[in-house]
């Protein structure tokens, strides 16, 4: 496996991690406490991995992190959570599926990178993909859930290019700055969770089992992993792994919830996979010119290579034959 491969392969693992999270929160969680569930999953993880690494930001860094924090988590969770309520669960997946196109336009803006004809085609495909594995007929829309589920598709992806663009201070691992946006963001949730939705509820043995899983396997990792790749892949590479959360909830739930796959899922499944299959492939170089042969010049009393050769194959021949 190449290094690009592994990396691709480490990083598809957080998306497929959030495609858990509706199976989680729906056979696990209390019901009706999106916000509260939402801070479970940040704050913790964050003061864990702040505990571990013991690494604080300095200088601009805290306003950078404030920023990180609220794109990908403080700002990203409420929305995401509005859109689910007001928007049956197909229709927020596939408003949320046109994150890639939002990455192309923000990555022409932020980080120079020119739009390319592949980059467009398979985040269309990508989204088209979403669509038939999700969208039920008849699906109705609400103008609130669906401006929600574009204002956060729009906030995780400007979270994916300013974490491309600002990188991360010298001497700072990934752990840390995922530790600093997952607190960042945690305290942006915690007081409007509390305005919104009141005290916290009632916890049982297996409520607290799924936060627990939500906070650090969810989230703490598959963060990890998730920042970490974004460093290492383009940003519409990274992004079009997004269709992979969609998908892996389909599967769950087809597998544990006895939800129905047909041929159209099936072919939306296919779609949707080579898109981001698509998109992890890197474009061919053109090949280099061959560079042209030097042409050796005896110089006036030398013998060219080719001279000494014929001389010593006479040579060769001549003492050959005084032998015989």
């Amino acid at each position: 496996m190449s290094r690009k491969a592994a990396v691709v392969a480490l990083t598809a693992l957080a998306p497929i991690s959030w495609g858990s999270t509706y199976f989680v929160t729906t056979e696990f969680l209390p019901p009706d406490r999106p916000l509260f569930t939402g801070l479970m999953r940040a704050l913790p993880a964050g003061l864990l991995l702040l505990a571990l690494t013991r690494k604080l930001p300095q200088g601009a860094w805290w306003g950078k992190a404030a920023v990180l924090g609220a794109l990908n988590i403080g700002a990203f969770f409420p929305l995401l959570f509005l859109a689910a309520y007001r928007l049956p669960g197909g229709v927020a997946a596939v408003v949320g599926s046109v994150g890639p196109l939002f990455v192309v336009g923000l990555a022409a803006l932020f980080l120079g990178d020119k739009p390319t004809a592949k980059s467009l085609i398979t985040a269309i495909a990508a989204a088209f993909g979403v669509s038939l594995v999700v969208l039920k007929a008849g699906a109705a829309l609400d103008t609130l859930g669906v401006v929600a589920g574009l204002l956060s598709a729009l906030s995780m992806s400007a979270g994916v290019v300013f974490t491309k663009r600002w990188g991360r201070p010298e001497g700072v691992g990934a752990l840390a700055l995922t530790g600093w946006q997952l607190t960042a963001g945690g305290l942006i949730i915690l007081p409007i969770a509390f305005l919104i939705e009141g005290a916290p509820p009632a916890l049982t043995g297996t409520n607290l089992a799924g936060y627990a899983y939500l906070a650090f396997g969810n989230t703490a990792i598959s963060y990890f992993l998730w920042f970490r790749g974004i460093e290492r892949l383009s940003a519409s590479s990274a992004t079009l792994l997004g269709p992979l959360s969609p998908l892996t909830a389909a599967i769950i739930g087809w597998a544990a919830l006895g939800q129905a796959l047909g041929p159209v899922q099936i072919a939306g499944m296919v779609i949707a996979f080579g898109a981001t299959l698509a998109g992890q492939l890197s474009p061919r170089a053109p090949k280099a010119p061959e560079a042209p042969r030097a042409v050796q010049v005896s110089q006036p009393g030398s013998f060219s290579s080719t001279e000494k050769n014929a001389q010593e194959v006479s040579m060769d021949l001549e003492v050959s034959g005084v032998r015989r």
